[in-house]
């Protein structure tokens, strides 16, 4: 009866909308054994900076979440699985005159709707050389900034953002563009989005975790509701990537105000499926979830010494 109904009214099935990463995240780890849940970064109110100046004057950042590739840390390759010897601990910098090799197997992208064979999807730096070839931006800042996605809100709101903002103030930076891949990688940016707005800097989170972003009051965002890992746009797809950095400059320039959030018009693809695997323990038995608890607590392990060297 339903179904028919859905079928003369045009309805799309209920699992087409936002996939809810909080949700799926909470209730994965709890069946991998781990039961104090998540507590995800919540604010109502957000910082909000009106540009100072138009963008075709305004010098531009990146921040990105990804990692500078290590030939030394393993297989970080496109389908790599999760490597956790490939996490940083500590914010980077890096030369936007440069060619840059950036890797996401470091963190919890979906690895079975997306390959990570194009970098163009996480890390839109050709996009916004071209965005200041055309004259859309004034310019490229000197540098872009990694953001380490692996540690305590309290780490990334009282040491990591401050140092971002501090870089961002060394090169004069007067806009930001902040790009997530996994879902702590979306609440990072948040939150350093939100330190940035609060001293100054206008930002905008490209992002594909609706949940996430909008919890921690961000303030302002762009959603495209494709799979972890493409918050730039669709790989191999070069106009899907130019579009998608155009729609995030349209909301830095367009915002009434904070908490605001635009949904790009692309879609992944027609068939929805997708959004029902990620993280969802519904489609895992007993020994997958087992198994994954295993890797899990091997990886954390190895994250754990590469913490310690690094502190």
């Amino acid at each position: 009866m339903l179904d028919n109904l859905d079928d003369k009214l045009g309805f799309a099935p209920d699992y087409d909308s936002p996939v809810p990463y909080m949700q799926r995240t909470r209730d994965y780890y709890i069946a991998i054994g781990y039961t104090t849940p998540y507590r995800w970064a919540h604010y109502i109110d957000a910082p909000f900076q009106k540009l100072k100046k138009p963008l075709n004057k305004s010098r531009v950042t990146i921040i990105t979440t990804a990692a500078q590739y290590d030939p030394t840390k393993g297989d970080q390759g496109p389908g790599a699985a999760y490597n956790g010897s490939a996490k940083f601990y500590q914010v980077y910098d890096g030369d936007t005159a440069r060619q840059h090799d950036l890797r996401i197997s470091h963190i919890g992208y979906d690895r079975k709707h997306t390959t990570a064979t194009d970098s163009g999807t996480w890390f839109p730096l050709p996009q916004l050389i071209k965005a200041q070839q055309a004259g859309r931006i004034g310019e490229v800042a000197p540098r872009f900034f990694g953001a380490p996605t692996n540690r305590s809100h309290r780490v990334t709101i009282d040491t990591d953002a401050p140092e971002i903002l501090a870089r961002c103030r060394e090169d004069q930076v007067d806009v930001a563009v902040l790009v997530p891949n996994c879902p702590v990688c979306h609440q990072t940016t948040a939150l350093v989005a939100r330190h940035l707005e609060a001293n100054g800097i206008p930002t905008v989170v490209m992002g594909c975790a609706k949940d996430i972003i909008e919890h921690a009051a961000a303030p302002r965002f762009l959603f495209s509701d494709f799979p972890l890992g493409n918050s730039a746009g669709k790989p191999h797809d070069v106009e899907s990537q130019a579009l998608t950095l155009e729609l995030a400059l349209q909301v830095l320039e367009s915002a009434p105000g904070p908490r605001t959030t635009m949904q790009s018009p692309l879609r992944w693809n027609e068939d929805a499926k997708w959004k029902l695997d990620y993280n969802n323990i519904a489609t895992m038995n007993p020994e997958e979830l087992a198994r994954r608890r295993a890797e899990f607590d091997k990886q954390k392990d190895i994250a754990r010494g590469n913490r310690v060297e690094a502190a």
